[in-house]
């Protein structure tokens, strides 16, 4: 059996309709001993960026001298890679162990009722045991899509990091920008001390505001840091988009530390770590191994994410020859369409039911199943290339690259 199959049991077997069972998945933490943590966490929540200020706020803390667990989704090319501690991604042997642990919980439950444990839900709860197990000085957890109604909500938040709100999963967390932005910041609780966000638009920041508010009793407001730096030394955040929520990050890391009363690092650590820190699939650049051929992959999923990639690429490279793009039906496909204009695009579809793949698209662009991405295919594409989309499909390059995703900073 594989090391993960007992994570996505519950989802391949769900029906249309069935939505995620937070109570079971609470019970599942109870029995693998973490249903009340002494740990602090940290959790991000947001619609974009949550990935890059999990990692930076990791990457201070570690930077102050603790031990830190952290949880993100998805992998970037496998499993493991959705728990860390200290920035290393966890091995297979800790992944099949933490599965057994889940395998057991399960036997001493009752059957399934009308709702699925879901995999990011699982992740979630595993990566709380294991930093548990690693004795972890802290938890920063990234949500794999909500706030409230995300498995992320059965652990309070020392702090919380939101990234930028948009108009993701519209209909599926609340049918307008306003209503998503309420949904993530209910994962704010009592025991919530401060809560970071990036800049946001004055209706989702008015909300966010109240949530807090009313969530904290009054005992959190809401931080709104810009991508400028603040309290982070010069030099060691970022380019591009992911600047803000790097910010954002780092910033929560230093108001949990503050919480617990914990000195922060000194400025000449903190850059130190936060300059190692290395993010596979952000504007992060590789050569196809036994090729000429050089890829950008990038994690954009509308039309600004794709125009920053590319003024990034052309900067670098002076042209683009080639576009591998992957963007379901829920993402901004019309912004994406309008930002690559005329650049030849090779649209790939995903296996995955959960994404739907049914939007018309430009008759330039050639349309392939990601089965037929292979190296051999990139390599005639040109020798430079860039990978634009989901982050399922990023891994995908990431493979095809063999891009070291196993540590993301160094302390």
């Amino acid at each position: 059996m594989d090391a993960d199959e007992v994570f996505f049991r519950e989802w391949h077997a769900r029906r249309r309709g069935q939505t995620r069972d937070l109570g079971r998945a609470r019970r599942v933490a109870g029995l693998l001993g973490v249903g009340d943590l002494r740990v602090p966490v940290l959790t991000v929540v947001g619609s974009k960026g949550k990935g890059t200020a999990a990692t930076f706020a990791s990457a201070c803390l570690a930077a102050a001298g603790w031990r830190v667990c952290t949880v993100t989704s998805p992998g970037l090319r496998g499993n493991t890679d959705r728990i860390r501690v200290d920035g290393r991604a966890i091995g297979e042997d800790a992944l099949r162990a933490l599965g057994g642990r889940i395998e057991d919980a399960l036997r001493r439950m009752p059957p399934p009722g009308p709702g699925y444990l879901s995999p990011a839900g699982l992740f979630t709860v595993a990566g709380a045991a294991h930093g548990a197990g690693v004795g972890a000085d802290a938890l920063v957890l990234e949500a794999g899509m909500g706030g409230r109604s995300d498995e992320v909500s059965l652990f309070a938040p020392a702090v919380v990091a939101i990234t930028p709100i948009f108009g993701e999963h519209l209909g599926v967390l609340g049918d307008t920008v306003v209503a998503i932005a309420a949904e993530k910041a209910g994962v704010a609780a009592r025991g919530t001390r401060a809560v970071v966000s990036a800049p946001q638009d004055p209706a989702v920041a008015e909300m966010l505001d109240g949530v807090v508010a009313a969530r904290t009793g009054g005992a959190a407001t809401v931080e709104y840091v810009a991508g400028d730096g603040g309290e982070v030394p010069a030099g060691a955040l970022p380019q591009g988009l992911g600047r803000v929520s790097a910010v954002v990050g780092v910033t929560a890391g230093l108001r949990l530390l503050r919480a617990r009363g914990v000195p922060r690092p000194t400025v000449s650590r903190l850059r130190s770590v936060l300059e190692s820190v290395r993010l596979p699939g952000r504007l992060s650049w590789h050569r196809l191994p036994g090729t000429a051929t050089q890829v950008m992959a990038d994690s954009a999923i509308d039309g600004t994410g794709v125009t920053a990639a590319l003024d990034a690429a052309h900067a670098r490279w002076g042209a683009v020859d080639h576009a591998l793009v992957c963007l379901p039906d829920h993402k901004d496909l019309d912004g994406a369409v309008a930002a690559l204009g005329a650049l030849p695009v090779t649209f790939v579809r995903l296996p995955y039911r959960h994404l739907r793949f049914t939007r018309p698209l430009p008759p330039h662009w050639t349309v392939i199943d990601a089965s037929d991405l292979t190296r051999e295919r990139v390599a005639g594409l040109g020798r430079h290339v860039v990978a634009l989309g989901t982050v399922y499909f990023v891994g995908l390059v990431l493979d095809l690259v063999d891009a070291d995703t196993g540590r993301l900073f160094t302390v």
